[in-house]
């Protein structure tokens, strides 16, 4: 069986009108909820933090 996304087209061998169940919809929400925040834990911080430090003009 080959994972498919929701977006990709439907397979050739799929029957038209075909309606996911209650419990097929929760896991499947469930999923997404998962990796979405696992995504967010992957990419967390999304960039270093500012540096404070300001440098001194040279004297002449």
């Amino acid at each position: 069986m080959t994972v498919r996304d929701r977006k990709d087209p439907p397979a050739p061998d799929s029957k038209p009108g075909v309606r996911e169940l209650p419990e097929q919809r929760q896991k499947r929400k469930e999923h997404e909820s998962e990796n979405q925040d696992e995504a967010l834990e992957e990419t967390f911080p999304a960039s270093d933090p500012v540096s404070p430090f300001v440098p001194a003009k040279r004297p002449d």
